[in-house]
């Protein structure tokens, strides 16, 4: 039963005049009607006879049949064979099942709209499908074709899950061969998300056609969208049938690098960073593209965006809430979209306490004791009456604030982090800031000190001496036994946490800017005979003046009062360079910028039908759309990232100098990194063929548990599907798509000699285990931390405000008064501090629809029709679940004392699977946050 009020009855007749074809209009305002089946196929739609479509559509006591011919043309009702025929009383009968995904939660405006989709639908007038034959048609050259439309009447949502099911009848010739691909074309007004299409009634069972993909409105492009079949294909191995569609699918993916995208279009292109800064809102927003020669980067992906006003050079923004545009199926999925809105919502509110405090005390408020800190966790922030007074006046922080000041008036309270929960004063020893280089959130940057005296690699003429300040009396002092240097070398005793060269160049323009003041750290480390780590040197630089040629300053840890304040605040300067290299860095650079290209050239060379395509997809899963929102909201000129982090407007070019002097593809494998820096050596003996220098550095340990299951599953992988010889050079797609990242995703560095060869199972094995490495393990190791280590500002600050005061400076006497008051003004300010603390929840959250390493959506489940594969990732899957344990096991063994002990929270960054939200664990097989 269907009732229709008298606007639906304007708007029914006038979609019906608008698709160009007017079938009938429902007068009487109010009436109803029933729709009646004159006949029912055996799949389910209503056929009248011969193929023509008959429907009796009852209104009270009349009665209005409408039919539609077999020659109708697509849009129509007809069941028809292009180029091909045969008649029906020797043909098959075929039914195409088509699933369409449906929002979990619909306003009613769209409840309606679905009402007459579903009505247009079920009368053939909303999708036409078309089979391609595997085999070529003679007359066409091209697969043997036959065309429907989708019938259906009001169906019921399949199985629970949120998504409806019609069906297409065809009667398809005995010799018509395998359907290898479908094309859809949607005739409604908007867009709809296509789950899948299953085909029954051929010999060889359900043909399953896995899509997972919007579906454009012909009205924005009129090209129907084509599907393949879920068996993988190299391109030499491509059915005569599907060739030119293979071609083509490609060819509209690519687009032609003009024009601005529309948010339907499934286009992939490359562009360079100039959309992050806004020169026609402030001069002080500019800012300079990276992707030239003298600031390298990788590329993301284009938008064609016009330019500003201001600067030709640079691309007009979008600014929140308006959304950037990506490729269609790149955006959030609707539990996902929820998840991160709702963490935006909390960010804000967040971010708008600090603020109106601030506005109110005409400056930001610095902490003025450690409660002030603990009280964000404990008691929240909570906004009096006369505050909320005065900032209702502003409708937009009204209305936020009404809402939640109604809920009870705490405005911002926070979990307790990971760092301090069971140990609040783990933060002030020694061991715990080694400890967080091997077993924290940014622990890819410690090395074996290989050679001593330490020197700079920067040139002496600009940068002074290239000799660092730590001596070997420095070092000496903290040995034990009266070991020498030369002998702890020898010995792997020493350690380093070396970013002196990175940061020294910019130093000058960073505390130039106000509340910022940073050095050029180094700090050396002793690895101790029981097995721990210790601090025994922190080396602290500026820049040559006139007067000194070296303005270096070491710092050890003494006994006095004096000396351990001012060792607190070196290591809180080596924390908040940490911090902001494992942003800019690791974090930003290393994982999400350098996967982008990869994404795009995947899209771009590989088919879907691509064996590799199908390997890499489900490590791609959002990634181009939270790396578009980051350019937005966190590494954009004024964002979140300059407005709290050490390098400030300069962050994206201290990015880039680390990709121009660090970032080698080559690098980016877990072992080649370990080796690089000295904490493993090549043992072809263990699993990895690696073996570390220290048996307990948790990240390197769990993660070559990780590495080599990747390895093993993509080694199987390639060996299955390249079993040929010449299969890998002789693969045009694959070697285009190699071609493609290294010279337009990357093309500033395209000519450098360590990019791997593409020759053989051996040298494609190792590129894609260290692009799926990078996006799942790496990125977790260091992304999922951030809220559980660095929300603990003293712990982790990402910014310092102060130099260290040193005798004869004027705030000397303020330090040697009140060194407590010194260090808290020094950290970042409660608007910053809250700042990064929401951001980094955010960061750090698990959405509920999280696809994890190992796991197969089961919207995905029919992913490919291969059972070798499907045993083969059955064995990676079994393997995860084996490592989960290892890892648990060893968080419960006391000689491992970097990830057990009395309130040492244990190493879990690398487990596998997690539960959504904040958790301090699990690998997505992606990087979607």
């Amino acid at each position: 039963m269907f009732t229709v009020s008298p606007s639906n009855h304007f708007h029914l007749q006038q979609h019906f005049e608008s698709s160009g074809r007017l079938f009938f209009s429902i007068s009487g305002a109010g009436s109803k009607f029933r729709v009646r089946k004159a006949r029912v196929s055996r799949c389910g739609s209503l056929v009248g006879g011969n193929g023509s479509s008959r429907r009796v559509i009852s209104s009270q006591k009349k009665t209005v049949e409408t039919a539609a011919s077999p020659s109708e043309k697509r849009g129509g009702n007809e069941s028809r064979i292009s180029s091909y025929s045969s008649s029906s009383s020797g043909g098959i009968d075929v039914r195409a099942t088509i699933k369409i995904r449906k929002k979990m939660k619909e306003k009613l405006t769209e409840k309606i709209e679905d009402q007459w989709e579903y009505f247009v639908n079920g009368i053939g007038q909303g999708i036409s499908i078309c089979l391609i034959s595997e085999e070529i048609d003679p007359e066409t050259n091209s697969g043997k074709r036959i065309e429907s439309c989708v019938r259906g009447w009001l169906p019921k949502p399949h199985n629970g899950v949120h998504a409806m099911e019609y069906a297409a009848n065809f009667t398809v010739p005995r010799d018509f061969g395998s359907p290898g691909a479908v094309l859809i074309t949607n005739l409604h007004g908007k867009e709809f998300y296509l789950l899948e299409v299953i085909i029954h009634g051929f010999d060889d069972g359900p043909i399953f056609f896995p899509a997972n993909t919007w579906i454009h409105s012909r009205k924005d492009n009129p090209d129907s969208r084509i599907i393949f079949k879920n068996h993988a294909y190299l391109p030499s191995q491509t059915p005569a049938g599907l060739v030119d569609l293979r071609s083509k699918d490609l060819s509209s993916i690519r687009g032609n690098g003009k024009g601005e995208r529309k948010p339907y279009d499934r286009i992939y292109d490359y562009d360079v960073y100039n959309d992050l800064g806004n020169p026609d809102k402030s001069k002080d927003l500019a800012r300079p593209v990276m992707g030239v020669e003298d600031r390298p980067y990788p590329r993301r992906c284009r938008t064609g965006r016009p330019p500003t006003v201001s600067d030709p050079l640079t691309e007009s923004r979008i600014e929140k809430p308006h959304p950037v545009y990506v490729p269609r199926d790149e955006t959030f999925e609707e539990i996902k979209q929820n998840t991160f809105s709702a963490g935006r919502l909390k960010a804000l509110v967040h971010n708008l306490v600090p603020s109106i405090a601030a506005t109110l005390s005409k400056s930001d408020i610095p902490f003025k004791c450690f409660s002030d800190i603990d009280k964000l966790y404990i008691d929240g922030v909570v906004l009096n009456d006369e505050n909320h007074q005065e900032y209702s006046q502003n409708f937009f922080l009204g209305n936020i604030m009404k809402q939640v000041v109604n809920a009870g008036q705490t405005l911002l309270k926070y979990e307790i982090p990971a760092v301090i929960k069971s140990d609040r004063f783990s933060w002030l020893r020694d061991h715990e800031f080694a400890r967080q280089t091997l077993a924290g959130v940014n622990p890819v940057n410690i090395e074996c000190l290989k050679e001593f005296p330490i020197r700079s690699k920067l040139d002496p003429n600009v940068y002074g001496s290239p000799e660092s300040a730590i001596t070997k009396e420095v070092i000496e002092k903290e040995l034990y036994n009266g070991m020498s240097v030369e002998q702890a070398i020898e010995e792997n005793r020493l350690f380093i946490l070396d970013y002196h060269d990175i940061i020294l160049p910019f130093i000058k323009k960073i505390n130039a800017l106000p509340g910022r003041k940073v050095y050029a750290s180094r700090t050396v480390f002793l690895h101790s005979q029981t097995g721990t780590l210790t601090p025994i040197a922190i080396e602290l630089s500026l820049p040559p003046t006139p007067s000194s040629k070296t303005n270096k300053h070491v710092y050890t840890h003494g006994h006095d009062a004096t000396t351990y304040w001012i060792w607190k605040l070196a290591k809180a300067h080596v924390c908040s360079v940490d911090a902001g290299i494992h942003q800019l860095v690791n974090h930003w650079l290393r994982t999400h910028a350098s996967m982008e290209p990869y994404i795009i050239a995947t899209h771009r060379q590989l088919s879907s039908m691509h064996p590799i395509y199908k390997l890499l997809h489900p490590h791609m899963r959002y990634t181009l759309e939270i790396n578009a929102l980051a350019r937005q909201n966190l590494i954009n000129g004024g964002g979140i990232i300059e407005a709290s982090f050490l390098g400030g407007k300069y962050s994206m070019e201290l990015s880039s100098a680390a990709y121009k002097n660090l970032w080698q593809f080559d690098m980016e494998a877990l072992p080649a990194d370990l080796i690089r820096r000295g904490m493993a050596v090549e043992d072809p003996s263990m699993p990895s063929g690696v073996r570390l220098v220290i048996e307990d550095y948790p990240y390197a340990a769990d993660g070559l548990l990780i590495w080599s299951a990747i390895k093993e599953w993509v080694e199987s992988y390639v060996e299955h599907f390249y079993s040929e010889p010449n299969s890998i050079t002789g693969d045009a797609e694959l070697q285009a798509w190699w071609s493609e990242i290294k010279n337009k995703g990357h093309p500033e560095k395209r000519n450098e000699p360590w990019w791997p060869n593409l020759n053989n199972k051996e040298d494609l094995s190792g590129v894609l285990t260290t692009m799926i490495w990078v996006a799942s393990g790496q990125h977790a190791a260091i992304n999922f931390g951030q809220y559980p280590f660095g929300s603990y500002v003293p712990n982790r600050p990402t910014l310092m405000r102060k130099l260290i005061p040193r005798e004869g400076d004027r705030d000397y006497e303020n330090f040697i008064a009140n060194p407590q008051i010194t260090f808290l003004s020094s950290l970042p300010t409660k608007l910053q501090a809250t700042k990064v603390m929401a951001v980094q929840d955010t960061l750090s959250t698990h959405s509920p629809d999280e696809e994890y390493l190992g796991q197969v959506n089961q919207l995905h489940r029919h992913w490919i029709d291969d059972r070798r594969v499907l045993e083969l990732f059955n064995k990676f899957s079994s393997k995860l679940e084996e490592i989960e344990e290892i890892i648990k096991c060893r968080n419960k063994d006391n000689r491992l004392k970097n990830r057990s002990g009395a309130g040492v929270p244990p190493y879990e960054l690398l487990l596998p699977t997690s539960g959504p939200g904040v958790t301090g664990r699990g690998i997505p097989n992606s990087i979607s946050i």
